[in-house]
């Protein structure tokens, strides 16, 4: 009886310490992806160009808040450079951020309130590990819409969205 208890408290505290590891990790590696972030909203609050899209890898999207942005990294780069170059870039700060890790913990994937000049936006995105840096694989930007004004922001946007909404449909 002794022994049986000595050998599941010995396989409890092994496990117990093997999950606190893998959670330690995994708080080291959010605040590394937070710092990420919080210097990918930097860059493009300081309109620097060149470390704005360092932060995302070779092979990634940017999803913005119309129907019709969604840009690999160099049609992004294409479309914001004019923007970087008159210093008319955009300034978000998050309010709050959920970040969850795969099991392997090579990839992660983010969402997050953000205070903006649309006012309270939602980023959300997918980052990789990449020779030792989190990049940014996937990155969307919606304007979020509160409950109680839906409708009018609907009626708003329908008769540009009904356009788009029959071109989608017939390609």
């Amino acid at each position: 009886m002794k022994k049986t208890t000595i050998f599941f408290a010995l396989i409890f505290f092994v496990l117990s310490f093997t999950t606190i590891s893998a959670q330690s990790k995994f708080e080291k590696e959010k605040t590394e992806i937070g710092k990420m972030l919080d210097g990918f909203n930097a860059a493009a609050e300081k309109a620097d160009f060149t470390a704005y899209f360092n932060y995302y890898a070779d092979e990634s999207t940017f999803i913005g808040t119309d129907a019709t942005e969604i840009w690999d990294k160099k049609a992004f780069m294409v479309w914001a450079k004019p923007y970087f170059d008159k210093k008319k870039t955009w300034n978000f700060t998050s309010l709050k951020r959920n970040i969850y890790f795969s099991k392997d913990g090579k990839l992660a994937w983010f969402d997050e309130l953000l205070d903006t000049q649309m006012k309270i936006c939602r980023g959300s995105g997918v980052v990789e590990k990449i020779d030792g840096q989190w990049k940014v694989k996937q990155y969307v930007l919606s304007v979020t819409v509160p409950n109680e004004i839906v409708d009018k922001v609907v009626v708003e946007k329908a008769p540009i969205e009904d356009v788009l909404i029959e071109k989608l449909r017939s390609e």
